[in-house]
C-alpha cells in the first residue's frame, strides 16, 4: 500500500463500492478476517459495510493509520 495517509486515502476514494477483505492483528497471533464493500472515505477514516451472514455488526470504521502501521491489511476481491 502507499506510504503517506493522503495516498492511501486517494487510493481508497478510487475503490469506492468495491468489495474487499479487512484482515486486523487482534494480539500476538490473533488475526480476524472480514469480508465487506467500501462504503465511505473520510479525511481520518474509513468505513466497510460487512456481509450481514458472517457478521454481527452491520458497519466498521477504520483509520488510515491502522494501513500505515499494518495493523489492519485490505484485500480488494479484484485485485
Amino acid at each position: 500500500m502507499a506510504v503517506t495517509l493522503t495516498a492511501i486515502k486517494t487510493k481508497l476514494d478510487d475503490r469506492i463500492g468495491n468489495n474487499l477483505t479487512v484482515t486486523t492483528q487482534v494480539g500476538r497471533k490473533k488475526v480476524t478476517s472480514r469480508h465487506g464493500i467500501l462504503r465511505e472515505t473520510f479525511p481520518a477514516v474509513f468505513v466497510v459495510d460487512l456481509d450481514q451472514d458472517e457478521n454481527a455488526v452491520k458497519r466498521v470504521s477504520y483509520s488510515y493509520t491502522d494501513v500505515l502501521t499494518r495493523n489492519i491489511e485490505l484485500a480488494f476481491d479484484n485485485e
